[in-house]
């Protein structure tokens, strides 16, 4: 059975720049070569006006730390011009200062996570590299200047279940709980393709079902996990968005992942995603139509 996939994506994933300012151990952005540094304004303009009234959400960013970009206020402000937008972010919270959190609040942000992934410092410290302290002022600062505007703002706190850090995981709840955002989210650790998978799991993929992804030179990839551009699907430089989504390349990729074929994929043959996943239920349950 197949998945029924929608004549436009939902969700759309802009790198508008390459850059990070963490130096996460379990993270391949370190590894990036692809390049500008940042995606030139014409290229992104580009995406979002070729979706325009679609009722699309926005992610600008991919393998990378979004509001090290400047322009951030500026692109946020361009995609909610449509009223059928919405824009969201995660951000590891070190660049979203309260200058900047002011503005993005300001521009219309419809939701932002933060992955601050520890309450400890030295737990912090070992997964992200970066200031603890400005990590939790900006974050605080952020939660409660969104909770007391007119805004409506979704916020979320992530930390992920590091091996040892169950204790740390209840102190880090109870924490974040005062602040009162959306949701304190606990996430298991994944690995990205070719990450020291050696077989292929013949197994479909729910990554793709409505979500593109476009790289900081305006190159469509199949997945957000492809960090070294092994399934291109397109140019956005070249095609419309849309002609992407419905072109031949993607239509190949998503026959084969739908018959659980992901060996005939190079980006595919070697990623776990979904391995514990009960498809046969997905199936079963008439999911699919939940995506016409």
């Amino acid at each position: 059975m197949r998945l029924n996939y929608l004549k436009v994506p939902r969700y759309i994933q802009i790198e508008t720049t390459i850059s990070c300012n963490a130096t996460c151990w379990f993270c391949p952005q370190k590894f990036a070569t692809r390049r500008p540094m940042f995606m030139t304004n014409d290229v992104w303009k580009k995406i979002i006006d070729d979706t325009r009234e679609l009722g699309v959400t926005y992610r600008p960013f991919i393998l990378n730390e979004p509001f090290i970009d400047k322009r951030m206020p500026q692109i946020i402000q361009y995609i909610k011009e449509d009223p059928t937008a919405s824009v969201e972010f995660n951000t590891n919270g070190e660049p979203l200062t309260p200058k900047r959190a002011d503005e993005i609040i300001e521009a219309g942000v419809d939701t932002v996570r933060f992955s601050v992934d520890g309450i400890k410092k030295e737990t912090f410290d070992e997964a992200r590299g970066i200031s603890y302290d400005k990590v939790y002022a900006n974050v605080g600062y952020f939660l409660k200047t969104a909770n007391a505007s007119e805004k409506n703002i979704t916020t979320e706190i992530r930390m992920i279940r590091f091996p040892g850090t169950e204790e740390e995981q209840k102190e880090f709840y109870e924490y974040w709980q005062d602040y009162n955002p959306s949701s304190i989210i606990f996430t298991d650790l994944y690995r990205y393709p070719w990450e020291g998978q050696t077989d292929s799991l013949n197994l479909p993929c729910l990554k793709i079902i409505d979500e593109m992804f476009f790289y900081v030179d305006g190159r469509a990839t199949l997945c957000c996990w492809d960090s070294k551009e092994r399934q291109i699907v397109g140019d956005v430089r070249e095609e419309h968005v849309l002609d992407i989504w419905n072109g031949e390349i993607l239509k190949h990729c998503r026959e084969l992942l739908d018959e659980g074929k992901r060996s005939e994929i190079h980006l595919c043959s070697r990623c776990d995603a979904y391995k514990d996943y009960n498809f046969d239920e997905f199936f079963k349950n008439g999911k699919t139509q939940e995506l016409l």
